[in-house]
């Protein structure tokens, strides 16, 4: 237990969602760095926290190290502030060793490196349980298990048949009309759960679940899954799914994030993650199953209409059910943490959200600053912390030599924050994505891969089409309806695998 709780403070710079990657076949060197190849120093010699055998770094979170008792968000600043832009962190207790860079440069050109069939690792308990433990002597080799599970051949075929369905943004925008329409029931659900002060009563993180799944769930299969049912029970598999979901965030941080010998033996934390991973498989089955009936029972759909189950059901069977369901897995905290993050930004700067307003009840179709609403608040408090990879080359970054096979972790939260690549970081300011170059606040001043919600590259976000037009629809029906406010304490942001917006939910929602 103490070591997992010491070890989880790196969560920060290690959680890392659906961000991705590129690679050309040249091993690169900082363009910064202008040493000749004889003059790197070794990849033992980049700083970081002293180390043990086996235990590693473990003592300097002890009582009494220099990195005990810090938060997460601290321990990220302390690293850069005692190393510098480039930080080792060796293995601890059968983790692999770990290299964070701070330097947007640097990110840029290992990630454009590594961009042919990039290795992004994270979820080990998730491609464990897919390919390994639910396999049967029976299956093929070449069984697809999804994006986040597979690397290889095997990964570029299932990538290159789903892109053109999931990130074509004229064919995403055909689902606009049906987001509204869950947009609208939501505003609804919201005006109804009120209490005399305009707050919600109730847990809005959940509400924001329900929402969430409603949305990813009339794309993906093209049906309402009836989130908003006033008599939902605990039990109903939309809140029992809503569940796996959070859990398999949670589970998949202890486990993939922390010490653990469960590659070794099987601990009761591993098969409490297999029997979660399962009922998630289970429940998806459920709906998509659903789907397919009502889509048998509605054939004269255009192309148009269909959802992305029934196009994916013309190009390849087997890879429509696996992206329809790891679309109703992705697509429900990750979007639920980013609109409520977007909400308590626009709560308290009142100036930003009646800019917004005006823009929304003029009807322009334009919508311009309502994009660089949420872009701005993607780079304040997103919903993961960067980006990883593992290198399938050698690089010579910062004056040091990083070997092949190594896990490399961007920081871009960090990156996104600091004044060099943005200036007044802390600050909303929406204006700086429509500003002209001229301007010091403008965004294109800064390193483009400084920040990075979606990743980048072949491994990039496979959801971001679907997931921007869901915020943009929703926030855009609740600055129509309601001026937002926020009283008392600031929220919290709790990281696991993905950062977590948490309570207390001050938000006060009076009707316009």
């Amino acid at each position: 237990m103490i070591i997992a709780l010491h070890y989880s403070k790196l969560r920060p710079v290690l959680n890392f969602s659906c961000l991705q990657q590129c690679v050309r076949t040249v091993t690169v060197s900082a363009a910064t760095d202008k040493l000749q190849q004889t003059e790197f120093k070794s990849f033992r010699e980049i700083p970081g926290p002293s180390s043990l055998p086996i235990m590693g770094p473990f003592l300097h979170f002890m009582p009494g190290g220099s990195l005990h008792n810090i938060n997460s968000t601290e321990l990220t600043h302390k690293l850069y502030d005692i190393y510098g832009p480039i930080v080792r962190i060796d293995s601890m207790f059968s983790k692999d060793a770990i290299v964070l860079l701070y330097d947007a440069e640097s990110a840029g050109i290992i990630l454009r490196n590594e961009n042919n069939m990039p290795i992004r690792i994270g979820f080990k308990s998730l491609s464990y349980y897919r390919q390994k433990y639910k396999k049967s002597e029976n299956d093929r080799t070449d069984r697809p298990t999804g994006l986040v599970s597979d690397h290889g051949e095997l990964w570029k075929s299932f990538r290159s048949a789903v892109n053109p369905v999931l990130l074509q943004p004229k064919t995403i925008r055909l689902y606009s009309s049906a987001l509204e329409e869950v947009a609208t029931d939501m505003v609804e659900r919201l005006r109804s759960l009120r209490d005399e002060n305009n707050r919600i009563r109730g847990q809005f993180d959940q509400e924001m679940n329900l929402w969430s799944l409603e949305s990813i769930g009339v794309v993906a299969l093209g049906n309402r899954l009836n989130c908003f049912d006033s008599n939902l029970q605990d039990d109903s598999p939309v809140k029992r799914l809503i569940e796996c979901v959070h859990q398999m965030f949670v589970l998949s941080n202890e486990l993939d994030l922390k010490p653990s010998i469960w590659t070794y033996v099987s601990t009761p934390l591993f098969r409490k993650t297999m029997k979660m991973y399962e009922e998630q498989e289970n429940l998806t089955k459920y709906f998509i199953k659903k789907a397919l009936d009502d889509i048998k029972m509605n054939k004269s759909k255009s192309d148009d209409e269909k959802p992305v189950l029934e196009k994916l059901l013309d190009i390849n069977e087997e890879y429509a059910y696996i992206m329809a369901s790891d679309m109703l897995v992705a697509g429900v905290d990750t979007t639920s943490n980013t609109m409520s993050a977007t909400l308590y930004l626009m709560a308290i700067n009142q100036d930003k959200q009646q800019k917004l307003r005006e823009e929304v009840m003029s009807k322009n179709g334009k919508r311009s600053y309502l994009r660089a609403c949420i872009k701005e608040a993607m780079r304040i408090l997103p919903v993961v912390s960067g980006n990883m990879r593992r290198t399938t080359k050698e690089y010579n970054i910062l004056g040091y030599h990083i070997p092949e096979n190594v896990d490399i972790a961007f920081a871009h939260q960090h990156l996104s924050m600091m004044e060099k690549y943005y200036p007044r970081p802390t600050e909303f300011i929406p204006e700086r994505w429509l500003t002209n170059k001229s301007d010091p606040l403008y965004y294109g001043n800064a390193h483009p891969f400084a920040n990075s919600p979606f990743g980048f590259g072949v491994r990039s976000c496979i959801g971001r089409r679907i997931a921007e037009l869901e915020v943009e629809t929703f926030l855009s029906k609740i600055v129509e309806n309601f001026q937002v406010e926020w009283s008392g304490s600031s929220p919290r942001v709790e990281q696991t695998s993905i950062n977590y917006f948490k309570g207390p939910f001050n938000f006060i929602f009076k009707d316009l």
